[in-house]
Formats: structure tokens, C-alpha cells, sequence
């Protein structure tokens, strides 16, 4: 297995140039099957692995949560980015002490939002939100640094479609110690674009929630660094499952059926992959 300081540096490295795409898996086995398919670095879905469970994302518990980080990163010899939705608390004190726990399952990079999950005040107030980047950073600096940290600006998730408030916040948090930063939400070449210059060198990340019309070399054109899809390959998988359950269900149909991999394929590579692990 991949050394997690080998993970983190070439995670890091991975943000120096060019641009990569993030896919999210949300358990072992999209984590290995993406692995294998070739990409350089992956990242945890907190929707994705809360569908999984059952249960609407932010219903997952901070200890749940860090299992299934763990469980990921042990899983793969790629770096891990861990969606660590708003760091399980609101006060800086507890994202650090949030922040050293995941640091300490091996991640090589990880995610803050500003978030509150109260529809009265969507987001913390900007003194209040840069404070938490900062004690997210210091957490990561007191644990031997190395982790990648991402901020998240989620202004246009809750209804505040501010391209200046992003940039002002996206700023400030760079300023308080963040590697790399995020805006989900943003969907026209023209915002991609004014984040992209607005806070250069720091990388951005882009959110690619669905069909948006761009290709992987059209955002690497507009100086996206970093390219991640959420929950969408969950959803995917999910639209699939529901297509056919419905078939059933209603008309009595197994049509969709035809669009399963044949069992031999996927038993093939999850045993190949057993094997070369074995040896």
C-alpha cells in the first residue's frame, strides 16, 4: 500500500498544475472500480454515502462520517479528499478538534463549508466563517500539515446566487489558510471564469452536478485546477436502480436489464483486483 505522506504529496502535486477530475465514490466498491479506471486521486460524497444509508445527506453523524472516510482511504492506494460537509461544528474550537480526527484517517485532502443549515442565516458571517478556515488550517498544521485544505463558498446552494459574495469570501478564505477553493453551485463559463482570476494561484474546484455542457478540456481551458462530481455517479446509479424497479413495478417489464454489466465481468474484476491485492 501507497505510505499516506506519499498519498498527501502527490495529492498536493496534483494541485500544481494542469487540471484533474475528483470522482466521489460513496463505498469500497466504486472506490476500487474507480481506481482501477485510472484516476489520480478520488473524494468521498456525503450525499452519496447518506443515500446509501438510507438517510438524506447531512443525517450522518461526525464518528459514522470518519468511519467511512477511514474506510475509503484504506481501501485505495489513490489520494482521498473528504467531503467533511461544514467540520461537525460551529465554533472554530470544534472544527479543529473535527479537522485532527479526519486528518488523523489518512486523508490527503479534505473540505470545509460555510454553511449552517439554518434556512434563517444560510451562512456564517464572514469573520465567523474565516475563523473556522483558520482553525481548520491550524489543526492540519499541528497534525504535520501535508493535508490539502478546501474552502467551500455555498453561497449559490442556499439561495444567495452572489457571484461578488462568493469572490469576497472565496478571497478571505485564502487568505486564512486555503490550499484550494470551491464554490458549488457556479454553472456559466462566465463565473468559472471571474472565480478562476479572482482569487489566482490558489486552485479552484469545480462542481459538475450534471450535463453543463462542458467537456474536461473546456474547464481545464478557463483554468479550473480541480474537477469534482458529488453525489452525481450515486444519482446515476440510483436513476438506473429506480428505472428498472419502476419497469417492474408498473408495466411489469425487465427491459432495463439490458444495460446491466454482465455478472462475469464485474465478478472478473473485483476477483483481479482481490488477487493483486493478495499479492
Amino acid at each position: 500500500m501507497t505510505s499516506i505522506a506519499d498519498k498527501r504529496r502527490a495529492f498536493r502535486k496534483l494541485h500544481e498544475s494542469g487540471c484533474f477530475v475528483l470522482p466521489n465514490p460513496w463505498d469500497i466498491g466504486t472506490t476500487r472500480y474507480l481506481e482501477q479506471a485510472g484516476f489520480a486521486a478520488l473524494a468521498t460524497t456525503s450525499a452519496g454515502y447518506a443515500f446509501s444509508r438510507g438517510r438524506p445527506d447531512g443525517a450522518v453523524g461526525r464518528d459514522e462520517m470518519l468511519a467511512h472516510i477511514a474506510e475509503l482511504v484504506a481501501a485505495t492506494d489513490l489520494p482521498v479528499n473528504a467531503d467533511f460537509e461544514a467540520g461537525y461544528a460551529a465554533d472554530p474550537a470544534g472544527v479543529a478538534e473535527s479537522v485532527a480526527l479526519c486528518v488523523a484517517t489518512g486523508v490527503a485532502g479534505l473540505s470545509i463549508e460555510d454553511a449552517t443549515g439554518d434556512a434563517g442565516a444560510p451562512l456564517y458571517a464572514l469573520d465567523a466563517a474565516v475563523a473556522r478556515v483558520r482553525a481548520a488550517r491550524g489543526a492540519i498544521d499541528a497534525a504535520g500539515g501535508g493535508v490539502v485544505l478546501t474552502a467551500r463558498a455555498e453561497c449559490y446552494l442556499v439561495g444567495r446566487p452572489d457571484i461578488a459574495e462568493v469572490i469576497a469570501r472565496l478571497t478571505a478564505y485564502a487568505q486564512a489558510g486555503a490550499d484550494c477553493l470551491y464554490a458549488p453551485g457556479i454553472r456559466t463559463r462566465a463565473e468559472i471564469s471571474a472565480v478562476v482570476e479572482a482569487v489566482a494561484p490558489v486552485p479552484v474546484n469545480l462542481l459538475m452536478p450534471g450535463a453543463l455542457g462542458f467537456t474536461v478540456s473546456d474547464i481545464a481551458a478557463m483554468g479550473v485546477r480541480r474537477i469534482s462530481v458529488g453525489s452525481t455517479l450515486s444519482r446515476v446509479a440510483w436513476g438506473a436502480f429506480m428505472a428498472a424497479v419502476e419497469e417492474i413495478r408498473g408495466p411489469g417489464g425487465f427491459e432495463t436489464f439490458r444495460g446491466a454489466v454482465p455478472f462475469a465481468e464485474i465478478n472478473g474484476l473485483f476477483r483481479a483486483d482481490a488477487d493483486r491485492r493478495a499479492g
